[in-house]
């Protein structure tokens, strides 16, 4: 397996934004676990606030982070 395949992507709600460009997120499936932004998302200056829609990606290892790829 490389390393593309092991992420898993997840839709979600962002609920609360921290420092540092942390957010804190609402999954479909009601969890609520912590991300930060990619580092595209960065690099373009993507802004993202509290109730926006976005997509997530997370490792199978540890489902309580993640990391967001796209705003909706």
């Amino acid at each position: 397996m490389t390393k593309q395949e092991k992420k898993i992507e997840f839709k979600g709600e962002i609920i609360e934004s921290l420092p540092n460009a942390a957010f804190k997120v609402r999954l479909e499936d009601k969890r609520i676990i912590f991300c930060h932004l990619s580092g595209r998302m960065r690099l373009h200056h993507i802004k993202v606030m509290v109730g926006d829609r976005v997509s997530l990606e997370m490792t199978p290892y540890d489902e309580t982070k993640g990391r967001i790829i796209k705003r909706e």
